[in-house]
């Protein structure tokens, strides 16, 4: 959790009632090499910081070939924001490359 604290306070202060709100909402999440954060075709259900770990985000192209977008590694945050917010189904993977540490978010928190 301190990660989380320590790279929001890169940006800003927060008091001690706004660190322990940001505590109360998170939740910790392990992923394994593979496993897919968002997956296409389903509704993204968090957003994450991650802490530990390196995810791919990826498609299919119109012709079926995979297409790798980007990395996201540690101290970062991972989503499909725009979908998130929506609460639309994601047209992206975000899947582990390695095993995965995140402190996570749904949309009701």
């Amino acid at each position: 959790m301190n990660e989380l604290i320590n790279y929001i306070l890169k940006f800003g202060n927060l008091n001690q009632q706004q660190i322990e709100f940001i505590k109360r909402k998170t939740t910790e999440l392990e992923l394994k090499t593979d496993d897919f954060f968002s997956e296409a075709g389903k509704i993204p259900m968090h957003i994450g910081f991650v802490v530990e770990g390196v995810f791919r985000c990826y498609y299919y192209n119109n012709r079926g070939e995979e297409i790798t977008n980007y990395f996201i590694d540690e101290y970062s945050f991972v989503s499909d924001q725009q979908k998130f917010d929506a609460q639309i189904a994601a047209s992206e993977y975000v899947q582990a490359v390695t095993s995965c540490r995140l402190l996570v978010f749904t949309k009701k928190n």
